[in-house]
């Protein structure tokens, strides 16, 4: 894939080589912000999210990545544009419509330190019931698929209180699953993990992607491991969008200065690495 161009009325993106994808999320003259900020937060004329890719927002702190993945979300109002799913505004769906779409993993979990994994993953199926609806062989059969695929089976009966922090972000991740949507939206799902359980969700995540084909748009702090699971980067810089596209184009030495402020160098062969090798001096960004 190339720079991609957008064609705005199809909500689709041509790429480089002239390809074309759907696009199954797409922003609008996003204008965004909250009660509490001092104007505008994110600005953003136009963002997709490719049919069937994993996209990672990456950025350094406070550039904007989980305001806009918030307005994706629908847990943030745009103060100006639109946000649609495969071609409808978010605001045509009610909540449980819009669960059955779109599953979403957002930094601020309840604490539920008394519930088993088995039965957390089991709130993943809200869409698909009444209130009253007892559990079907169609949750049953989504809760095991949830579980294996996350690789918690084993620890359904433990209680979240009981798990490290990698098991539990894993079991979280098992509830999304659960919801067995086509489209999810991840919040810095590796953010105060360890090594070893932060490559197992992101494994998870391209798993997901691989098998299922499901549509994932993660946001990521690591721009190397961006780099290297994710199909599309999606850079953005002070609020703004700042280079988007595969990571063989997107990710750069230019790049690597001017948003996250540091010297590194770019090497594509065998696979895409960046080697970081010192800060630049403030006030460079």
């Amino acid at each position: 894939m190339g720079r991609a161009n957008v064609d705005e009325a199809d909500d689709r993106i041509t790429d480089g080589d002239g390809t074309v994808v759907d696009s199954a999320l797409v922003g609008d003259d996003l204008e965004l912000s909250y009660p509490t900020s001092d104007g505008t937060v994110v600005d953003c004329a136009r963002l997709d999210i490719p049919e069937g890719e994993v996209t990672a927002l990456v950025g350094p702190n406070g550039s904007g990545k989980s305001t806009l993945l918030k307005a994706l979300s629908d847990r943030l109002d745009p103060d100006e544009g639109v946000v649609r799913i495969r071609g409808q505004d978010l605001d045509s769906f009610d909540k449980k419509e819009l669960a059955r779409e779109l599953g979403v993993l957002s930094q601020e979990n309840d604490s539920l330190d008394s519930i088993t994994v088995e039965d957390l993953t089991y709130h993943g199926r809200y869409p698909h019931r009444g209130f009253f609806d007892s559990v079907t062989e169609d949750d049953r059969e989504a809760v095991e698929r949830a579980l294996d695929l996350a690789g918690v089976e084993h620890l359904r009966d433990a209680e979240l209180g009981q798990l490290s922090g990698g098991q539990k972000q894993l079991a979280w991740i098992a509830m999304v699953l659960a919801q067995d949507t086509d489209v999810l939206l991840l919040d810095e799902p590796t953010t105060f993990l360890d090594l070893y359980h932060q490559f197992r969700v992101l494994e998870t995540v391209r798993q997901l992607n691989e098998r299922k084909d499901v549509t994932v748009a993660v946001v990521l702090h690591d721009i190397a491991q961006a780099a290297r699971f994710a199909d599309y980067l999606v850079a953005m810089c002070d609020g703004e969008l700042y280079d988007w596209g595969p990571p063989e184009d997107v990710v750069t030495e230019q790049l690597l200065a001017d948003v996250f402020g540091v010297e590194a160098t770019v090497e594509h062969e065998p696979e895409l690495q960046v080697l970081p090798h010192r800060a630049l001096p403030d006030g460079h960004r």
